[in-house]
């Protein structure tokens, strides 16, 4: 071991009760991700407990120079997975200094939404799976592929195993370790359709906490991937042609979608969401007319429709919830590079708020 990884290793509660705050939040295109750290006297364990922050917003596209300063509300803490020991990371959201949401701050509606009485009342379920694309570094192409070129037609990778199936298992093993590790509610994960891509699962998590621990989970792969020189991509199409897209298909549920007769709820909110799909569409990640062209496992995104075990529709219903009268369902339409907390906030508002 180097020395400078016996630094980067150095445990520091052995001589002091000061802890690491990294403070997480979205820079001003809506998928870039930006931290800074903190030292704090001692060990902490609510958000409540931690102190506000700011940062030059100019430097991320999220305020001018001559008023520069945006600052950050801590909402969420987990275990830090890389300094380990009392050392924690915090989800944040950004406000003006008047202590108003900017723009970018997406978290602050879906809190809204998710604090109403009758939405509280429903305990939104989500699962979300994130799909991702791993890239080699100096040429941006997916990793195991041959630069310039492509590897065989899609067919044998997804939750594959092999030298020649499977590009990437030691950054998606340590990402799975390291969120079990900060508490974050990670399902699982698999090799997905293209290879170089992956998946990871997070939830079933409450309302707001979904979005909290999805962002929570990227920022911890971008670590991830910066320690082993790989490039993560959450575009929705990183490759033309027949290959694969990637999504974010976000599952769905509420308290009654879950009890006896739940299944009469969901169709009723999935005509709720048909009603809506323009809207939804529009939000749902940018570049995703490249996805949803009803090839790939898709819809066309100028249509809204719904199956049963179907995944090339809208919304999915999977056959357990049809079998059982209750359950849950499936919006296949977000893209990889969505926001989860404009998703799981629109479905929740769409679903359960509106008439």
């Amino acid at each position: 071991m180097s020395d400078l990884q016996e630094l980067v290793n150095m445990k520091i509660e052995d001589v002091t009760s000061s802890i690491i705050a990294e403070y997480i939040w979205i820079g001003g295109s809506g998928v870039d991700i930006r931290s800074k750290a903190r030292t704090l006297p001692g060990p902490v364990t609510s958000p409540q407990e931690l102190p506000k922050w700011n940062y030059d917003g100019s430097s991320t596209g999220q305020a001018p120079g001559k008023d520069s300063e945006v600052i950050l509300y801590p909402q969420a803490i987990f275990r830090d997975p890389f300094r380990r020991g009392n050392n924690i990371l915090v989800v944040c959201d950004c406000y003006t200094p008047a202590g108003v949401p900017i723009p970018t701050n997406k978290r602050a509606a879906a809190a809204a939404i998710f604090s109403k009485p009758e939405v509280v009342k429903e305990e939104p379920w989500y699962g979300l799976e994130q799909e991702y694309t791993l890239l080699q570094k100096e040429v941006k192409w997916p990793l195991g592929w041959p630069v310039g070129g492509y590897p065989g037609p899609q067919g044998p990778y997804y939750c594959g195993t092999g030298a020649d199936k499977a590009w990437g298992r030691d950054i998606v093993d340590a990402h799975y370790k390291a969120c079990l590790y900060a508490g974050i509610q990670i399902g699982g994960i698999n090799g997905e359709v293209m290879p170089g891509q992956w998946e990871f699962q997070v939830g079933p998590s409450v309302g707001i906490a979904a979005g909290d621990q999805l962002w929570a989970a990227r920022y911890i792969l971008e670590r991830i991937t910066e320690i082993a020189g790989v490039v993560l991509s959450l575009d929705p199409k990183p490759i033309e042609g027949d290959w694969n897209g990637a999504g974010c298909h976000t599952n769905f549920s509420t308290k009654s979608m879950r009890a006896p007769g739940g299944y009469k709820l969901i169709k009723e909110a999935i005509e709720k969401l048909g009603k809506r799909h323009k809207e939804h569409i529009a939000a749902y990640g940018e570049g995703n007319e490249r996805r949803l062209t009803g090839k790939h496992e898709t819809a066309n995104m100028n249509t809204f429709s719904w199956g049963v075990a179907n995944r090339g529709s809208s919304i999915r219903v999977g056959r357990d919830t049809e079998k059982d009268g209750k359950g849950y369902f499936e919006d296949r339409r977000p893209a990889s590079n969505m926001d989860p907390y404009i998703v799981t906030g629109m479905i929740a508002e769409t679903t359960i708020v509106m008439k």
